[in-house]
Parts: structure tokens; C-alpha cells; sequence
């Protein structure tokens, strides 16, 4: 019976998180949120852990499956440091959708998917296929009934992006022209940092999307690790989420700095939530605009941003244009990179 209750609770109870998945022993970590907790959070990760959290492990068998008839999660996916965790506040602030972002459950199940093929992998396809859903389904709750949920997932998520969306799911990718992305890393310590501990796994993945690939990543220097960086997540997105299916939005976050109000209005019709205008203006006239979003305690604006992004180039033109042309001869070399919006729209 007690069992039963939990089941029945969880079902409907959007405080109650499934965190993170232990693969090993089967089990989720199930975290007690108030709805001012996701608002709050900028990483649903091991961050969010703090002793105010309650949480628990449970056995993943004891977890119910809502079913197909379930809400499931908007996505917003990106390349990274291109202002996705601001667009999720912002939405989050118009449209009244619950904002989760970057749980660290959808990271599990990248991992899975990534071994499906191997022999090591932990879960067959059919089970990675019935979690998979079974997951949207939890992450697709909200607090009323009428709450849509919206995923903002960590960049490395977009390779499993047709697996969360489906067919008929709604998605907004967001990416930046791979000069403004090259000095946005550079501009920030702890950005080239993160970015070139994962350019390994990224040069992985590029190179299965591109056939004899002529690369390695010990051949690179850091400039270009950061722009071979935009190329694997522009490159994988364009096969997960192609710009041509109207389900997904395509938007250059430099372009919609400079007219904020009409692209939000886009992309909350895009997800079907609420265009109301004076929202959107409360909205970015409010404090969102001027914090740094992962940590709102820090200012930041987008005129900041692009002071920082021009000392950048100054200081770094020589590489900049380096890297650049490395990226531009692999979209002469690969018809499939051809499309892609090395300088912007």
C-alpha cells in the first residue's frame, strides 16, 4: 500500500525529481523541489544537492511509467555559452512554463545510448527506449495542470536530441556564428577551460559524423579545439534537429540580442505558451537582462558581452582567423557541412 501511495504521488507531484540515475545498482535519486526551486536552479545537477534538499534513492523498478498519454518536455538545446540559460529564464518569466534545466538524468541517458552498440553496455536498446520514455515522462510534469514543462539540456545532450523530442516534439536550438563563438570562449577563463576538457569526447563525435576524418586532436591547437568544438555541435544538431522541419527553431542568439522582444514573441509561439507583449517587456527590461544567468549574483549584460567578445578578438586575431579557415576548409571538404552558418544568417 505504501508503495502504491508513492506511485500515485509521483505520478502527479512535480516535486519530487528524479536527479540523477546510478547505473550500476538500478536506482534514481528522487530530490524534494518546490516550484521556486527549478525557477531558482541554473544546473539541475549535483549543485542542487545542498542539506535544504531532501532526496532519497529509490529502485528504478519502483518508479512508475506514466504512460504514452502523458505530458511530455519542450526542449531548448545549443552549442553552449550562447545565452541558453538566459532564453530558459526568460521564457520561464513570459510564458509561465516550469523550467528544468540541464538534469542530470538526460546525461545518463546519453551515456547509455552512446554504448548501445557495444558490449559493454549496461541496457539493450528496447530497455534504453522504455526508460527513455519512461524519463519524459517524468520530466514532462508540472505543478497545474496546464504547466508545460521546458527541458534546457547541457550541450552534450543534443546528440540524443530526435530520441527526446520524437516526432511531434517542439525544440528551439540555439547557436551563435563560430566567430562570436570562438571569442566568447576566450573571453572567459573558466569557458576555455570547460570547453577544452570536453573537446576529446567532441573530436569523437565529429569524427564519427564525418567520414575519413583527416584530424587529430593532438594536432590542434586550443583556438581551434574551440572552433572544432562549434563544428561537432553544429554538425550534430543539424543531423538531430534539421533547421528545415518546422518543429524546430533555429535561432542565432547574437541576432536576437539585437531585437529581444520579437524573438522571444517567436519562441514562445513557437512552444505554443502565452505572446503577451507587455510580459515580454516586464521581462527584459526587469533584472534577467543585467545578471549573469548560471549565476545571477554576478551582472552581466549583452553590452558587456560584446566588450568582451571584442577584446577577445583583438587579442587573439591571429588564431581566431586560424581557426576559422580550419573550419571553413572541412565545409569545402564535407557536402554535409556546407549549409552550415559558419558567418551567421
Amino acid at each position: 500500500m505504501a508503495d502504491d501511495r508513492f506511485q500515485s504521488r509521483f505520478a502527479a507531484d512535480a516535486s519530487l525529481l528524479p536527479h540523477m540515475a546510478d547505473l550500476a545498482n538500478d536506482r534514481v535519486l528522487i530530490a524534494l523541489l518546490g516550484e521556486a526551486d527549478y525557477r531558482a536552479a541554473s544546473f539541475l545537477d549535483q549543485r542542487l544537492l545542498t542539506d535544504r534538499i531532501g532526496r532519497e534513492w529509490t529502485a528504478w523498478s519502483a518508479l512508475p511509467d506514466l504512460g504514452a498519454s502523458a505530458p511530455r518536455p519542450d526542449f531548448i538545446f545549443h552549442i553552449g555559452h550562447v545565452g541558453s540559460t538566459l532564453v530558459s529564464r526568460l521564457l520561464a518569466e513570459v510564458g509561465g512554463a516550469l523550467p528544468l534545466r540541464e538534469p542530470m538524468l538526460l546525461r545518463t541517458l546519453a551515456q547509455v545510448a552512446e554504448r548501445l552498440d557495444r558490449p559493454e553496455s549496461l541496457w539493450s536498446p528496447e530497455l534504453y527506449r522504455a526508460r527513455l520514455a519512461q524519463s519524459l515522462g517524468w520530466l514532462g510534469r508540472g505543478f497545474a495542470p496546464d504547466q508545460r514543462a521546458m527541458v534546457k539540456a547541457s550541450s552534450v545532450i543534443t546528440v540524443i536530441a530526435g530520441d527526446l523530442t520524437g516526432p511531434d516534439g517542439h525544440a528551439l536550438f540555439l547557436h551563435v556564428p563560430l566567430p562570436r563563438y570562438i571569442e566568447t570562449i576566450l573571453a572567459g577563463e573558466a569557458s576555455m577551460a570547460e570547453t577544452l576538457t570536453q573537446a576529446p569526447a567532441r573530436m569523437a563525435r565529429l569524427a564519427g559524423l564525418l567520414p575519413d576524418f583527416p584530424h587529430a586532436l593532438w594536432q590542434l591547437p586550443p583556438v581551434i579545439r574551440v572552433a572544432m568544438s562549434w563544428l561537432c555541435e553544429m554538425a550534430t544538431a543539424q543531423r538531430a534537429l534539421p533547421p528545415d522541419a518546422p518543429r524546430h527553431l533555429w535561432v542565432d542568439f547574437e541576432a536576437m540580442l539585437t531585437a529581444p522582444a520579437a524573438a522571444l514573441a517567436a519562441q514562445a509561439a513557437h512552444f505554443g505558451l502565452p505572446v503577451d507583449s507587455a510580459r515580454i517587456d516586464a521581462a527584459l527590461a526587469g533584472p534577467i537582462m543585467r545578471q549573469y544567468s548560471k549565476a545571477p549574483e554576478h551582472g552581466y549584460s549583452p553590452d558587456l558581452r560584446r566588450e568582451l567578445q571584442a577584446q577577445a578578438a583583438r587579442d587573439h586575431a591571429h588564431a581566431i582567423a586560424e581557426a576559422i579557415a580550419w573550419v571553413e576548409a572541412l565545409a569545402a571538404r564535407y557536402t554535409s557541412l556546407a549549409d552550415l552558418p559558419i558567418h551567421g544568417q
